[in-house]
């Protein structure tokens, strides 16, 4: 079905690459929108789907599975939440913490402006933009948007009616907007206060996008439920709800949720990740700064946190993107006048050199 706009037909990859039909060789500064977290056909990663594709791929939830528990148990360490219940993406990530949330209280959930949870008809009830929203209406009832890092907005609209806030701790579909220090812990104080429960969307950046596993331990916020999916497994497809809340049997399921390959890799995914994260904040820092040395006047603002970045333009950015496309380098168009990058956490300086030089001359040409 006609949901997509593309055209090029991309083949392999390997590390920060990948190549189309035709041998054609790009630098991926998409990755996989966030997905491919360790870089594509990471030798380590393909070991374990050999090794897990001889053995067993599902068998269902009907049955119990080691590498569940153990992927389940690394979570709750790394989160510091204790139960998950694993899906297939993000966006089922979060209708299931909304279900955890109704199962405790019927009451208002409050979202943010500008937000993106996903596109099933809980998540979407979550999400801001009307445009996604406009065509699959009646949503689910009992979501408000407030303004996000506005601490007064919030305020303003918590009270004993409310059953939780949801938020990305950066708004990633909304072009990497970043709130300002100390915001977050601002509104995990506001919940407590008020016995609301606190979600927060890890969904993007998670999985040590930003330099922490999670975001949210940058400024040592402990939510009630946490999503994650992306790059979890480096690409294969996985989501989890991460909570000290708890459902009961029968109340959700899934039939591919949490199975033995997915989890695997997302075991060894976890692994890499781990040793990555020293030096992903310093690739972030050296690539915000190569960007900052763009002397561009159609360049209007820098955004980003570890390898989460984004530049906004004064002009729309479609041009830019395919002059890129065109010299080997893929960018992700996320608003119209804002570029995207997701780059692997595996990403070189070298790369990242490269990709600056090829945007420069998309830039300066455009």
């Amino acid at each position: 079905m006609n949901t997509y706009k593309r055209n090029l037909y991309l083949e392999k990859g390997n590390g920060s690459y990948v190549y189309d039909i035709n041998g054609k060789k790009y630098l991926d500064l998409i990755g996989g929108i966030a997905t491919c977290s360790v870089g594509h056909s990471n030798p380590e990663i393909v070991k374990v789907i050999n090794e897990q594709s001889n053995k067993l791929i599902t068998a269902s939830n009907l049955f119990c599975s080691k590498s569940q528990e153990l992927l389940a148990k690394k979570l709750s360490e790394l989160s510091g939440l204790n139960k998950c219940f694993f899906s297939n993406s993000g966006t089922e990530a979060v209708e299931a913490a909304i279900k955890l949330v109704r199962k405790h209280s019927n009451k208002k959930i409050i979202a943010m402006k500008n937000s993106f949870h996903g596109r099933t008809f809980g998540s979407l009830s979550a999400t801001w933009n009307p445009k996604f929203k406009n065509n699959f209406e009646p949503l689910l009832p009992g979501f408000v948007h407030v303004d996000f890092n506005n601490i007064k907005a919030l305020k303003k609209e918590i009270d004993n009616k409310t059953a939780a806030v949801i938020i990305e701790p950066i708004q990633g579909e909304a072009g990497i907007i970043i709130p300002s220090e100390g915001y977050l812990k601002e509104v995990e104080s506001l919940c407590k206060k008020n016995n609301v429960l606190l979600i927060i969307d890890e969904i993007q950046t998670g999985n040590g996008r930003t330099g922490k596993y999670f975001y949210y331990q940058h400024e040592n916020v402990k939510p009630d439920i946490v999503t994650l999916a992306k790059g979890l497994a480096n690409g294969f497809p996985i989501g989890v709800t991460i909570s000290d809340l708890d459902f009961e049997p029968g109340d959700h399921g899934s039939t591919f949720g949490g199975n033995d390959f997915c989890c695997n890799v997302a075991l060894k995914t976890i692994d890499i990740i781990e040793e990555l994260l020293p030096g992903v904040e310093e690739k972030g820092d050296y690539f915000t700064s190569k960007l900052s040395e763009i002397k561009s006047s159609k360049i209007k603002e820098i955004r980003g946190k570890g390898l989460m970045i984004a530049v906004e333009f004064f002009e729309e950015v479609e041009p830019i993107v395919k002059k890129c496309l065109e010299n080997g380098l893929l960018i992700n168009k996320v608003q119209k006048k804002v570029i995207r990058f997701l780059p692997s956490l595996t990403i070189s300086i070298e790369e990242i050199d490269t990709g600056i030089e090829i945007l420069k001359g998309a830039i300066k040409d455009d």
